[in-house]
C-alpha cells in the first residue's frame, strides 16, 4: 500500500514537471518577426563600438587604411583665399601641393578644404577642381565648380 501510494506521488509529481509552463517570452515573437533572436540585438539609440586602431604616434608614420602606410602629415586647409596651388603629382594616387602661406600641405581627391567644406573633386595636369555645396535664395542646394589653375 506504501509502494503504491509512493509510485503514485512520483508519477504526479514527474507528469507535473512536464506540464510546467512553458516561458512566454520564447514563443512571443515565434510569428510576429523574422528575426531569429530580437534580445540579442545591439540598443539602436546607442552608437556602436568601433574598433579602435592601436596608435601609431611616434613611430614616423600613420596608418590610412588597412595596409596603407604614409609618413605624410595630412594637415589641413583653413581659409580658400590663402590657398595658392604650387603643383600636382600625377600617378595612381593623384596629389596636390598647395602653398597656405605657412607651409605646403599636400592634398588628395576628396578631401574636404575650408570652413564651408569645398570637395577637392579631381587633381588635374593644369590645375584643380574644388566642389562647393551651397543654398540659393531659394532655399534650393546648388553645387559650386572652382577650377584653379598651378600659380606662377
Amino acid at each position: 500500500m506504501i509502494k503504491l501510494l509512493i509510485l503514485s506521488f512520483i508519477f504526479l509529481v514527474s507528469v507535473g514537471a512536464l506540464a510546467a509552463p512553458v516561458d512566454p517570452l520564447n514563443n512571443f515573437f515565434k510569428n510576429k518577426t523574422k528575426i531569429d533572436k530580437p534580445f540579442e540585438l545591439r540598443d539602436p539609440f546607442k552608437a556602436p563600438q568601433m574598433k579602435s586602431e592601436k596608435s601609431q604616434a611616434g613611430k614616423g608614420f600613420t596608418s590610412s587604411g588597412k595596409g596603407n602606410y604614409t609618413n605624410i602629415q595630412e594637415d589641413s586647409v583653413k581659409n580658400l583665399a590663402e590657398l595658392k596651388l604650387v603643383g600636382v603629382l600625377i600617378g595612381k594616387e593623384r596629389r596636390a601641393l598647395v602653398n597656405t602661406g605657412r607651409s605646403i600641405v599636400i592634398l588628395r581627391e576628396g578631401t574636404k578644404i575650408g570652413e564651408d567644406g569645398a570637395e577637392l573633386k579631381a587633381i588635374m595636369p593644369g590645375g584643380v577642381i574644388l566642389v562647393e555645396k551651397i543654398i540659393n535664395v531659394y532655399g534650393q542646394e546648388e553645387y559650386l565648380e572652382t577650377v584653379i589653375p598651378i600659380s606662377k
